[in-house]
């Protein structure tokens, strides 16, 4: 598997910005090196069911003055239904989604906006305050 980017946000508000290349949705645990770290360093394992979600970014710095679109446009999006999660801290996430179920431990999301830093959010299905179809 490829080596991709991630900011790895726990319950408790922890973040942790990182690169991974064993993270699988089905598996409860997967490493991450620091971004900080050195390319030899071994990383630490990460324990899925302690997480809100994984972030997939474009970049670590992100836009934080950018203000993110929550909803959807005339333009093409990404295939899979619209989806409105809001997490128990209150943050709000839309786009779409290939297949949620409340069982299983996540689901990806694909962000409505476009111009998010955000690639896709592996979203940990108890992190869930609120959940419904758009």
């Amino acid at each position: 598997m490829e080596t991709v980017k991630v900011v790895i946000r726990y319950l408790n508000g922890r973040i942790i910005k990182g690169f991974t290349n064993d993270f699988f949705p089905n598996k409860p645990v997967f490493h991450l090196r620091p971004a900080d770290s050195k390319p030899s360093d071994m990383g630490v394992e990460i324990s899925v069911p302690e997480l809100k979600a994984i972030f997939f970014v474009k970049d670590f710095a992100g836009n934080p003055p950018y203000n993110e679109k929550k909803a959807f446009g005339g333009g093409p999006q990404a295939s899979g239904r619209r989806v409105e999660v809001i997490f128990s801290d209150g943050e709000v996430l839309v786009g779409v989604t290939l297949g949620y179920d409340p069982n299983r431990m996540g689901f990806f999301v694909t962000p409505v906006d476009p111009d998010s830093n955000n690639l896709r959010v592996f979203v940990v299905s108890r992190s869930i305050a609120r959940f419904r179809y758009l």
